[in-house]
């Protein structure tokens, strides 16, 4: 073979596979740009509080069947997807990646669906814990968007951004075939798009307390019982220990549908095959979603086992090496000795951006999303509690409707060398090809910053603290580089914690 015809096999797959990766790229950017061109979370929310303010009947439900047929999925197709579905205020995320960590490790190939992203759009889709691939995204994407946009009856006939995402993950769970989808609903329950699903056989709720007041009611019954809209008739639901006005509410609504409620014991209730109890994050509220998150798991296990193998023994049902009654009273619907997988997935359980450390040489990052009263109070306090005796900076933002004066006040008890109130994104250029992209305009974002900021120093208890408003997080990092000996507290939205760890640590380790 000659020089020239050997040079030319060992160049043309190189060449192929960079064309092949500059494609992949390019159609992957090009879903993000399309995503992003669709209504905004920021506008349909708007639009859901006009349409509460005139009355307006809400159709999110039947618009998601609409969307779901268009591409394809009809509601019969959907009733084969095994869904556990978790709602509440506090932890569902976290609930729900603890879950979804458990089945894993037991052998089940799992979906999971939650929001929002920290870094990339793809977070939100994943396969057998592992998001989608710049690739598998773009693929699944283009088809689910193509039978959409071919289908329309009016120009504009498009869901909005969340609304597309669900039906993209519903679609993606679906042809990929997995043996259960973890789906974290995304604001209340009872109207929200995830809530499509008619029969669901798990259900969850973690802890419950006032957030998105303007759609889902201003007092915590209210926002009980758009949780509780995710309960199904014959679902088992299980929830954590909540505020008594609202655990009725919960209590009634499973008993009209009617499902069983259950509530999932403390975490110190449980035996552990090994003798140890390990979690990565030692708090009493990641305890609290923790054993959520083990009965969810263990609950769906005897589902399956039911549904897939009637062997039963003396009334008994054989369960990953467990011997649980299949009966559904409360007693026997708990799982407290636990088996090595399940475990292994508590263990090996990552959450990015929630209760998160990374240290760098000089700096250590505390990084949390917390955005509700109660969360930013259990944040206040490991911040604290974890740097004693260190110099601590603040950057804080917050985002949509939230009371920005109740979410800062848990947070005045700390001594700050300074503070800085960001507008949440990485940097100050943000293109329509970029995953985390918004529409809201430059200086309405800015006037959120300084508005958080007056409130803060109507309350200051001095005045050497510095306080600086900026339009960019890499801007507070930058004002922070030459510090040594610092803390730095990132928290009020998730948001913020993403674009910091886009910068920080893009990979999400």
């Amino acid at each position: 073979m000659s020089v020239i015809g050997f040079r030319r096999r060992l160049v043309l797959p190189v060449v192929n596979n960079l064309v092949l990766r500059m494609s992949s790229c390019s159609s992957y950017e090009d879903a993000v740009h399309k995503l992003n061109l669709l209504q905004s979370n920021k506008a349909a929310l708007e639009q859901v509080r006009r349409d509460i303010k005139t009355g307006k009947v809400c159709t999110n439900i039947e618009d998601m069947e609409n969307y779901l047929s268009r591409t394809g999925v009809s509601m019969s197709m959907l009733d084969q997807l095994s869904v556990i579905h978790v709602a509440g205020t506090k932890g569902k995320g976290s609930t729900s990646a603890m879950c979804e960590s458990i089945l894993r490790r037991h052998g089940f190939r799992t979906g999971f669906y939650s929001s929002p992203h920290l870094v990339a759009v793809r977070e939100r889709i994943q396969l057998s814990g592992t998001m989608l691939s710049e690739r598998q995204f773009a693929e699944h994407f283009h088809r689910v968007y193509d039978s959409l946009y071919s289908t329309q009856a009016y120009n504009g006939d498009m869901p909005k951004y969340f609304a597309f995402l669900t039906v993209l993950a519903y679609n993606v769970f679906l042809k990929e075939k997995v043996d259960v989808a973890i789906v974290e609903v995304g604001i209340g329950g009872s109207v929200d798009y995830t809530n499509v699903v008619r029969k669901v056989p798990i259900v969850g709720i973690t802890s419950l307390g006032l957030d998105h007041t303007s759609i889902l009611g201003t007092t915590l019954p209210e926002i009980a019982a758009a949780k509780a809209g995710i309960m199904k008739p014959r679902c088992a639901a299980y929830t954590v220990q909540q505020p008594p006005d609202a655990m009725k509410v919960l209590r009634t609504v499973a008993a009209e549908i009617p499902c069983p409620l259950t509530v999932a014991p403390d975490f110190n209730a449980y035996k552990f095959s090994n003798g140890i109890k390990v979690l990565p994050i030692d708090l009493e509220a990641y305890r609290t979603n923790a054993s959520l998150a083990i009965q969810l798991a263990h609950a769906w296990m005897r589902h399956i086992k039911r549904s897939n193998d009637n062997t039963m023994t003396n009334g008994n049902e054989v369960s990953n090496g467990i011997i649980e009654k299949a009966n559904r009273d409360n007693e026997c619907n708990i799982v407290t000795t636990l088996p090595p997988e399940t475990v292994q997935g508590l263990k090996e359980c990552r959450w990015p951006g929630r209760f998160q450390v990374i240290k760098t040489e000089n700096v250590h990052f505390y990084l949390d999303g917390a955005h509700t009263k109660e969360s930013m109070e259990i944040c206040a306090k490991w911040f604290e509690e974890n740097n004693r005796g260190r110099d601590k900076v603040l950057v804080f933002s917050a985002t949509g409707d939230r009371d920005v004066e109740i979410l800062l006040r848990p947070l005045r008890s700390i001594k700050y060398k300074k503070i800085f109130f960001v507008i949440p994104t990485a940097h100050a250029d943000v293109n329509k090809n970029q995953d985390n992209y918004s529409s809201v305009e430059q200086k309405d974002l800015i006037a959120k910053c300084n508005n958080n900021a007056n409130i803060w120093k109507n309350y200051q208890n001095s005045d050497d603290t510095k306080i600086d408003v900026l339009e960019c997080v890499s801007d507070a990092l930058c004002s922070i580089k030459d510090e040594s000996g610092i803390s730095v507290l990132m928290t009020g939205s998730l948001h913020l914690v993403g674009a910091a760890l886009s910068i920080i640590n893009p990979k999400l380790h």
